[in-house]
């Protein structure tokens, strides 16, 4: 059949009108309808906030995903919003009570940059206490707080609780061989039992929440600090730093214990179906997600450090196992602190460290 030629006005006409028709009936058939389109929209925003870079490790491989995986096995009825750099306001020493009275929805928390107020946390956080993956730490670690610290966090609701991998000393100058060489050291210390071993070491700790660090380094505030290797580009230690010193062996100078929790009432307002997607993203899978993380980032860290051409240096087991010797110390003066007021001290330590135990050498076996 010969088609109308649409030099013709009248076949112009009828060819648009013919067209129109057909696209009405396609609209027609992909339109939505309205439950579909309601479906699509989010039922619940949840405002979780942290005070780094988005591109340093927890956010990046743990709590991003996490956010992505919660909404996609809800359906998209939840949407989770993350702002990074204490955006949604407050400072990270306050970001545990920005979470307890709704400020926000959930947050990263580190419960050490108000210290005296979680004494029982800081066992995990003791010299020499845990091993160098962040992974195995962070296992221990949901144990030990289901055992000792749910009444420390009853009032917000705990998802995990976990641990990075290992704190090193940055610095700048050289790298650190012998204890002397921090001896008068200004360093940063990111909780109270990491000052009380740079103390011990000789150096002159200053408590200071992560993202000081920076600035205090390029105004000579400090002389270095200790921190993981998995912060150390976003905190451009690179630049700011020349030396990076590990200890021997396999267990951690210190380490530092962390949250992800949510406000007790923003959870308590989910409907059921929706609180269990959150509980299948919570407890020791998010523990040792987040835990693991922070190996990746590691790993990431070192080989940016390493391509800048500083020092990368380990301490000599000698020289580690004297360093071994003042964190035992330290351990055993904040049993007997902790002891004096009315928590059993030694417990807590024996506690801890069988949970390390446990999972030491677990990861990768199974």
């Amino acid at each position: 059949m010969r088609l109308p030629s649409l030099s013709d006005p009248a076949a112009r006409i009828a060819a648009a009108v013919a067209l129109s028709a057909l696209a009405a009936l396609g609209t027609l058939s992909v339109l939505p309808t309205p439950a579909a389109a309601q479906a699509q929209e989010p039922e619940v925003t949840l405002r979780f906030q942290h005070f780094v870079s988005p591109n340093s490790a927890n956010p990046k491989h743990f709590i991003e995903p996490w956010a992505k995986k919660v909404e996609a096995e809800s359906d998209g009825r939840i949407k989770v919003e993350i702002y990074p750099f204490m955006q949604l306001g407050g400072s990270a020493t306050a970001q545990y009570d920005l979470i307890r009275d709704g400020v926000i929805d959930g947050g990263w928390v580190i419960p050490g940059y108000q210290p005296g107020r979680f004494p029982e946390a800081e066992a995990l956080e003791l010299p020499f206490m845990t091993p160098k993956l962040g992974e195995e730490a962070s296992m221990a670690a949901w144990e030990f707080t289901q055992e000792h610290l749910t009444d420390d966090f009853a009032d917000v609701h705990l998802i995990a609780a976990h641990m990075h991998g290992p704190g090193l000393i940055h610095k700048k100058g050289p790298a650190v061989r012998e204890v002397g060489d921090l001896r008068g050291l200004k360093l940063r210390g990111p909780s109270r039992p990491a000052t009380l071993l740079l103390r011990k070491l000789g150096a002159q700790p200053v408590g200071m929440a992560v993202p000081a660090f920076p600035e205090a380094l390029s105004k000579g505030v400090v002389d270095g600090g200790v921190i993981t290797w998995e912060m150390s580009p976003s905190l451009k230690l690179d630049e700011l730093t020349d030396s990076h010193t590990d200890v021997a062996g396999d267990d951690a100078l210190y380490n530092l214990f962390f949250i992800w929790a949510m406000n007790k009432d923003s959870y308590a307002r989910l409907p059921d179906d929706l609180k269990a997607v959150i509980d299948a993203n919570s407890g020791m899978f998010a523990s040792a997600w987040a835990g693991r993380a922070h190996d990746t980032g590691d790993a990431e860290g070192r080989a940016v450090m390493a391509a800048a051409g500083n020092e990368i240096a380990e301490i000599s087991p000698e020289v580690t196992e004297q360093i071994r010797a003042l964190g035992a110390e330290v351990t055993q003066e904040w049993i007997d602190e902790v002891t004096a007021k009315g928590l059993d001290g030694a417990g807590l330590v024996e506690d801890a460290r069988a949970a390390m135990d446990r999972h030491r050498g677990t990861v990768g076996t199974n």
